[in-house]
């Protein structure tokens, strides 16, 4: 049985259809019906239910499981011979969350690439989830995210920034008579939150919750330019990282201490425990451990 076989084998089930994995793979179909034809001969089984829909036997769920153990270990065993012969070239996929941007790692990016100048650097911007999700299924080598996981996790993670959330809000708001706040303040207020797929939001819901409310939740966004713009427009009060909320350009805009709040900002950089890094994205990271203050 050969690696194309059960990459073929592979395609077909996630398509479950012939001809669509095909294309896919930009192989004719009788090549991969053959293919899929003696590997059911060697195995001695079934793989595909073969009527108007096509479907993967017991045996077929089987092999695939087996099959993406195998064709993972292949993928690491070429990378890792690519590394050696191709030291420092390649490409390293990065999700970053909008609330911290690429200017974030502008000086991290411009140093490694003086370094490094044929490795590619790809940037996706999107919450913390859907990092979480990328390192998961692969399409993302690292990634920056908020509220770093337990330990325990199938992530490995090096801690970058604490920094504790502030309330931002317009200069007319009652709330700004007061240097410090307590989370329970804002009960009754109008909240400009982030998007449920960011870790921040389930963090902020989860500690009013706890402080016995509900955030009465205007206006969710991604961005916080926009949200800025929302608390600028006295439409709401929004919960920001200090190095944001200190940093505003903004006259009509006061941002407010929470007192005994475990709100912060947890950064960390993350991969996948248990997988081959390229070479390039372990130097990365060893930069960014060092680069970042902590």
């Amino acid at each position: 049985m050969e690696i194309r076989h059960l990459e073929y084998f592979s395609e077909v089930a996630r398509q479950l259809s012939f001809t669509k994995a095909a294309t896919s793979l930009h192989v004719s179909q009788p090549s991969i019906s053959k293919a899929i034809k003696n590997m059911e001969a060697e195995l001695g089984v079934p793989l595909f239910y073969r009527s108007k829909q096509l479907e993967l036997t017991d045996a077929g769920h089987a092999v695939l499981i087996n099959a993406h153990h195998v064709l993972s270990a292949f993928r690491n065993l070429t990378t890792e011979l690519t590394d050696l012969t191709e030291l420092k070239k390649g490409e390293i996929k990065i999700g970053i969350p909008p609330i911290i941007g690429a200017a974030f790692f502008s000086k991290l990016i411009s140093q490694f690439k003086a370094k490094y100048p044929f490795v590619e650097i790809l940037l996706t911007e999107v919450g913390s989830k859907s990092i979480k999700q990328g390192i998961e299924d692969g399409s993302l080598d690292i990634g920056l995210i908020c509220n770093t996981p337990l330990k325990n996790s199938y992530l490995e993670t090096v801690q970058v920034i604490s920094d504790p959330l502030m309330v931002v809000v317009h200069n007319e708001h009652h709330l700004t008579e007061s240097t410090e706040i307590d989370i329970t303040d804002l009960a009754s207020e109008p909240f400009i939150l982030f998007r449920d797929d960011f870790s921040l939001h389930d963090r902020i819901v989860e500690e009013c919750s706890k402080q016995g409310f509900h955030p009465n939740v205007v206006c969710h966004s991604s961005q916080k330019d926009f949200m800025i713009e929302m608390v600028e427009a006295k439409l709401g009060l929004a919960l920001l990282p200090s190095k944001i909320a200190l940093s505003i350009p903004n006259d009509s805009i006061t941002s407010i201490r929470l007192r005994h709040s475990n709100l912060r900002l947890e950064l960390g950089l993350i991969w996948k425990k248990n997988k081959y890094l390229p070479y390039a994205v372990k130097e990365f990271i060893n930069l960014a451990d060092s680069f970042v203050v902590k």
